[in-house]
């Protein structure tokens, strides 16, 4: 038996924990971690110096037939961008997220043409005719701008490998107008003073290859041209980088990559050791918002692969420069970071979604693993690498891409710094999200779990949808989304860091609980597997004494079979918290002490008994699910103070 008891009290786990401030995680030897992931060279290092060969480049498109068709076809998509594109001074940019269909949150397809005067509706896989508003059309300018500062990196590199020179001139003629024009973009105050963009962290991203187009254009263009772009474009935006995003958080940490490229690009040492050494530098982005078990510590696990995206440019750029080993603690803290995610991983590699992250997706991130080949030479990363043509590919071939290891199986973990736990027995694995430890990005969602059986996926988080779409804050981030026990319809608030009361992997449990789960309320979960049986104990009790409604709220991926007496409750979202009224065709009945369901998967059934003392009403329906998708939901519900609901998985033949 592997038992542990945790002590009650916060003050068990971090002596500087406080919502909302940087905690620090000790990382002992990073380097060593998931070693059995990791190709390392002669040195022990687990990451590698990125270079750029421009002899090999041209001789590779030169004398190898592949490489010169590749050739034809970038020089094809740059004319056709180049002949049709430019940038407007009076196009406004707006927010990516707002890119989402009004009739159900879906993602809105992107299209070069523009809207309005070229094509006259946007459009979804699931609506095909979303008329162009003025956010809308902030959204679409906000990606034109990006992609055209795609194609200036492309059109440098191609002036660069060829020689010719009107690519060189398009691209800094580019950086001429945003020089020229960039005060008469007024600042959006919203989006921390920039200008070019509707948020700091979109300047970030784009400055990133603004500043790459100048370090390749190099002796083509004068040096007062560089200096021009400096004075009155790229040092403007840096200074705005430099004095917002002062904490740790995701975004601040593209700022500072941002900032250390400038001052290797520019080379300006200050600018560069302010970009690492500052408070919120980069070194302390990684060693604060990095947990001991290595996950972001906002906790979506997308937030992992955000930031080492966040790190290909200084990492690639530290490489050629030849100033790779000043970041060598940050590279091996970094790559862990692609690699943890494995230790949730449910059977197929599909992720649990915690926080208000993407849905659940698979691994290996098989795109991430390719784009960071040149610093993290990963097993997976060569094996993309070798079939891509690109330009990081062209500049910088992989090596020969050596055989892919299983990562070791997933067993019943405690990720005590990252406030998770995996329990898994025989075919059942469950994800259990007990606790925060920043606002940022938190859901009303502690205590939620998901929960596999084999490869069935029987509940999941549907992460959220586009933080633009009125799902998001209405649905997507409250309670009544997730597996959590309610309070009148509301999950938790404010975020805490909850304690892990008990963990055992044989026999499987894992107890928790929220202290201050709402106010005056407290709740907690026991999760536990007994042979073919996984058994959820959740208890929620408020000091309130009248009027109060305790409520679970489960979501299942499969069919449920309603027993007699459902009836449909029309008054659903009546006098209850706005989430309720995303859901659709509601039912209810009532029952005492015990409510049994069979739900229906395509390869098993499962028997879910729901018992609580007494008289309850439990409401089925069809809720959001991953956009534009449903799925069938229950809701419980009692009367009093306190309540404890078990809910009884059991598999059964079908």
């Amino acid at each position: 038996m592997k038992r542990c008891v945790f002590a009650i009290g916060g003050a068990v786990l971090f002596g500087q924990f406080s919502l909302g401030g940087e905690t620090k995680f000790p990382k002992a030897e990073p380097e060593k971690a998931f070693a059995e992931m990791k190709i390392y060279s002669a040195e022990g290092k687990p990451w590698r110096a990125a270079r750029e060969d421009w002899v090999g480049a041209k001789e590779r498109v030169a004398n190898d037939a592949e490489w010169a068709k590749w050739l034809v076809q970038e020089r094809s998509e740059l004319d056709a961008w180049i002949g049709l594109h430019r940038d407007h001074v009076e196009w406004i940019s707006g927010w990516h997220h707002d890119g989402v269909s009004p009739k159900d949150g879906s993602r809105l397809t992107w299209d070069e043409r523009v809207p309005g005067s070229e094509v006259k509706f946007l459009s979804t896989p699931s609506d095909p005719k979303v008329e162009v508003t003025p956010k809308l059309m902030a959204w679409w300018v906000c990606t034109f701008r990006s992609e055209h500062a795609k194609m200036m990196l492309r059109a440098a590199k191609f002036a660069r490998l060829t020689g010719e020179a009107k690519y060189a001139e398009w691209a800094a003629a580019q950086l001429d107008f945003y020089a020229v024009n960039y005060q008469k973009w007024q600042p959006q105050t919203r989006g921390g003073g920039s200008r070019l963009f509707w948020q700091t962290l979109d300047c970030a991203t784009r400055m990133t290859q603004y500043l790459l187009v100048i370090r390749q254009l190099g002796d083509s263009v004068t040096e007062s041209r560089k200096q021009s772009w400096r004075t009155s474009f790229i040092a403007p935006e840096i200074e705005v980088l430099t004095r917002t995003g002062q904490q740790i958080h995701n975004i601040p940490t593209w700022h500072r990559c941002t900032q250390a490229l400038y001052g290797l690009v520019y080379r300006d040492e200050a600018a560069w050791e302010n970009a690492l050494e500052g408070e919120f530098g980069l070194r302390a982005q990684l060693e604060h918002g990095v947990t001991s078990d290595y996950f972001w510590y906002e906790q979506s696990l997308g937030y992992n692969d955000y930031v080492v995206r966040a790190l290909i440019g200084i990492f690639t750029e530290v490489g050629i420069a030849g100033r790779a080993s000043e970041l060598s603690p940050e590279m091996s803290i970094a790559e862990n970071l692609l690699f943890s995610p494995y230790v949730l991983s449910f059977p197929g590699g599909v992720q649990p979604s915690p926080a208000d992250g993407s849905p659940p997706r698979a691994l290996p991130n098989e795109e991430l693993a390719g784009v960071t080949y040149r610093f993290f030479p990963t097993a997976a990363g060569l094996k993309v690498a070798a079939d891509m043509r690109n330009w990081d590919a062209l500049l910088d071939p992989p090596a020969e891409a050596r055989e892919i290891h299983d990562f070791p199986p997933v067993t019943s973990k405690h990720l005590e710094s990252t406030r998770m736990a995996v329990l898994k027995s025989g075919p059942w694995q469950v994800f259990f999200h007990y606790g925060q430890l920043v606002k940022s990005h938190s859901q009303a969602e502690a205590l939620n779990y998901s929960v596999f059986y084999g490869d069935t996926d029987i509940s999941h988080d549907p992460g959220t949808g586009l933080y633009g779409s009125p799902l998001y804050n209405g649905y997507f981030r409250q309670g009544l989304c997730h597996n959590v026990p309610l309070m009148n319809g509301e999950g938790q608030a404010p975020p805490q860091q909850g304690e892990m009361l008990e963990f055992s992997t044989d026999p499987p449990v894992a107890s928790a609980t929220q202290a201050y789960y709402r106010p005056n309320t407290k709740a907690s979960r026991r999760l536990t597997i007994i042979e073919n049986r996984l058994i959820d104990t959740a208890t929620i009790e408020t000091a309130e004494k009248k009027g109060q409604r305790p409520g679970l709220a489960l979501h299942l991926q499969g069919k449920i079979h309603l027993p007699s007496g459902f009836r449909t409750d029309q008054i659903f979202g009546e006098g209850r918290p706005e989430a309720f009224q995303y859901w659709q065709d509601v039912t209810g009945a009532k029952f005492r002490d015990r409510a049994v369901f069979e739900v229906e998967y395509a390869k098993l059934r499962m028997r879910v008994t729901i018992t609580t003392p007494g008289v309850f009403r439990v409401c089925h329906g069809s809720s959001p699910d991953v956009p534009p998708t449903r799925r069938e939901s229950l809701y419980v519900e009692t009367q009093g103070s306190k309540a404890t609901f078990i809910t009884t998985y059991e598999a059964i033949e079908k």
